[in-house]
């Protein structure tokens, strides 16, 4: 009977992990475990960043097991010296940025992510920042909660926006910038899309595609879906906020450190941009000081754009999809490190 250890947290929880690979393999002996996100942040964990739990907790739990199901738990050099009998283990994440991929290939230990389980809900959450930004809910809001009717928001100048008959362009089109677009065009906005990677044959009769100036000289919405690299890290700042159009909006959900926040929040003080929407920073949770907190404008929630019941049930089945492939010797859709096949 082969083992496994579903490690989930208090998101992708053991019983989803668990009960996700049983209706999928039979024959299995499963050990579940509990770590503590999103109660205690993750963070670095030995070599792996955002990872939950310590290494010798993990090993302990994995001692005999062959199969690793999780989403944060800290797959080290440690632990996978520690653990011989692992051959297998399945990140609920897009990419396993808590799994030393290195050190896996070395011991022989394939792993596998989970790539799109959170693409409706952080495509949904985007459209939802947008509608909150160009109509400044949150704000009003707050001011009705505490007792004041803004009526003064009807005049002219202070109105919102509406997205049907805007230009929304997308930095990035992948699983996530194709359901935005789908999603936009449906409230009636011309999507335009910059990702030099992608097929053009995927934006026919969705969106078209333009260089970077161009798009950014169009925009009335800018939202981001790229992923950080050396050549995107920054890339949104000054001159290109500049490039903008006078009364426009900027949505991140995909990684803080794309923008310069300093300069998206001159540009809100100085009127050039009509409001901004994130999701994620370049310093998490955003520290006391900072002026995302006191520039009027911004709409902001804490990186919780991929959290939905939806997003955990996915981690579970495609985790447990892998594990069947896997444990039946098929080849694996998601294998980050297939040079351990040899």
């Amino acid at each position: 009977m082969t083992r496994v250890l579903a490690a989930g947290d208090r998101f992708v929880l053991p019983g989803l992990l668990a009960a996700a690979l049983r209706e999928r393999v039979d024959g299995l002996e499963i050990a579940e475990l509990a770590l503590d996100w999103p109660d205690t942040p993750f963070g670095p964990v030995a070599e792996v960043v955002e990872a939950s739990g310590t290494e010798d907790a993990i090993i302990d739990a994995l001692q005999g097991v062959r199969v690793c199901v999780t989403q944060m738990a800290p797959i080290t050099a440690r632990v996978l010296e520690a653990c011989p009998d692992l051959a297998f283990v399945a990140v609920g994440r897009g990419g396993p940025v808590n799994v030393n991929l290195d050190a896996a290939t070395k011991h022989g230990v394939a792993v596998s992510s989970a790539p799109g389980r959170n693409a409706t809900a952080t495509a949904e959450h985007t459209i939802a920042l947008m509608l909150a930004a160009m109509r400044r809910i949150p704000q009003v809001h707050g001011d009705l909660a505490a007792g004041t009717w803004r009526g003064d928001y009807y005049r002219y100048d202070s109105v919102g926006l509406e997205l049907e008959g805007r230009t929304v362009g997308l930095i990035g089109y992948g699983a996530i910038g194709n359901r935005v677009a789908r999603i936009a065009g449906g409230f009636g906005a011309r999507v335009v899309v910059h990702d030099p990677y992608v097929d053009p044959a995927l934006l026919a009769g969705i969106a078209e595609p333009l260089g970077l100036p161009e798009l950014l000289a169009q925009s009335d919405v800018l939202s981001l879906h790229a992923r950080l690299t050396p050549d995107t890290r920054g890339m949104i700042g000054a001159a290109q906020i500049a490039a903008m159009p006078a009364g426009s909006v900027l949505v991140n959900c995909a990684r803080g450190a794309l923008v310069d926040y300093d300069v998206v929040c001159d540009a809100l003080d100085a009127g050039h941009l009509f409001a901004a929407a994130f999701d994620v920073y370049p310093e998490e949770p955003i520290p006391a000081a900072s002026r995302l907190l006191r520039t009027d404008g911004i709409v902001m929630t804490p990186h919780l754009a991929g959290a939905s019941r939806e997003t955990a049930h996915n981690a579970a089945r495609i985790t447990a999809e892998e594990t069947a492939r896997f444990l039946a010797g098929e080849p694996l859709l998601h294998c980050q490190n297939p040079d351990v096949f040899g």
